[in-house]
């Protein structure tokens, strides 16, 4: 079959886009002939056609339209047997909800604003322009199937815009099963501790992710700090302001517990040397950090508002927090989740993942694209 595949460009960093490069690299293995329309940025992919997209650079609002209008005008000259975007974007047979719903989001990002934040956000030229785009995705009937990639956010989909199931499905994102392993303890973990000065018998807890405020590092540090091991460090790995978390850090007095790292390719080292992954984030459409971390062999604090959480056990390979803003249900929860036989959790958090390929989801891809 003769696909596009519309998405931004891969970086190494970041969950969506690392997810999209296992998912288009099992395209390749399975004999598709793939096409990917990417902006400038987006380097070749072996066995894939890169179509690169005109797009301006900024303002962010400009951005999101001229790489919507720049896709529509790029898949139209090709004669594809289905158009896959995983971008909010103006010519699809299928869209990839890959961030959710953005409504969803914000109304989540507005019950922490006070009356002239919610106007300023219901004003945003990027927000209403987002808005504008998936609206057009979800309810004018052009896109012919919106895959979801958890129950969650296809829940969203269905209450907020009136998406009928039949038009919805749940893909779930694969996971690379051999980069993310118990196996990299002893390999990488005592590197990766040493180099950022992390004791060897420290107890630490890893945060990855990009959008600290979404993610929920704020509630996360305040749990971090109710604990009675000051001996414990909090690693966190994303891009972000480290800033506003330093000074929350030092005004909770556990700024010597808190460790930076930044974004970083190499993700799997650093669930190597950590005990326990924590993610209570207030909006989280799927979240790759979850099956990454089971993979891993680690035990997950989770948010019930993160899609991720539907791959969990609660009290076996994680910790579900009904309310990712209540410091003291996230340092409860990192207890719990410390007095886990580590043996037991290892084996069950891999099991759990086991079903969470990059064949099986582009199996079920291949299943949508014979139903269009």
């Amino acid at each position: 079959m003769r696909i596009a595949i519309i998405c931004r460009p891969f970086v190494f960093y970041g969950g969506l886009e690392t997810a999209t490069h296992g998912l288009v690299g099992e395209f390749v293995k399975q004999g598709y002939d793939l096409h990917l329309f990417s902006p400038r940025g987006q380097l070749p992919v072996p066995g894939v056609t890169l179509h690169r997209l005109p797009v301006l650079p900024h303002p962010s609002t400009a951005r999101l339209v001229s790489f919507a209008v720049a896709a529509r005008a790029a898949v139209r000259h090709g004669d594809f047997d289905v158009v896959q975007s995983h971008e909010r974007s103006l010519a699809q047979d299928i869209y990839r909800a890959g961030e959710g719903c953005h409504r969803a989001y914000l109304q989540i990002k507005a019950r922490h604003l006070g009356s002239a934040g919610r106007l300023a956000l219901r004003a945003n030229p990027f927000h209403l322009t987002l808005l504008a785009l998936e609206r057009r995705i979800f309810t004018s009937g052009s896109t012919r199937r919106i895959v979801a990639i958890s129950r969650q956010s296809q829940r969203e989909i269905r209450e907020l815009y009136g998406v009928p199931d039949s038009t919805l499905s749940v893909i779930y994102n694969g996971v690379d099963q051999q980069r993310f392993h118990p196996d990299h303890r002893e390999r990488y973990g005592p590197a990766i501790r040493a180099t950022f000065g992390i004791p060897g018998e420290a107890w630490v807890i890893l945060m990855v992710g990009s959008g600290f405020e979404r993610k929920g590092l704020a509630p996360l540090l305040e749990g971090f700090a109710r604990l009675r091991d000051r001996e414990a460090r909090l690693l966190v790995v994303g891009k972000g302001n480290p800033a506003p978390y330093r000074a929350l850090a030092e005004r909770l007095g556990v700024a010597g517990g808190l460790v930076w790292a930044g974004p970083r390719p190499d993700v799997e080292r650093f669930y190597a040397a950590a005990d326990l992954v924590a993610l209570p984030a207030l909006y989280e459409p799927f979240g790759n950090v979850h099956v990454e971390a089971l993979a891993a062999g680690l035990p997950v604090l989770a948010s019930y508002r993160s899609g991720g959480a539907e791959v969990i056990t609660h009290g076996e390979t994680g910790w579900i927090v009904h309310d990712p803003e209540d410091p003291a249900a996230i340092a409860s929860g990192l207890e719990a989740l410390r007095g886990l036989d580590r043996l037991r959790v290892t084996e069950r958090a891999r099991q759990s993942v086991r079903p969470f390929t990059f064949t099986a989801q582009v199996r079920a891809f291949a299943d949508l694209y014979r139903t269009l």
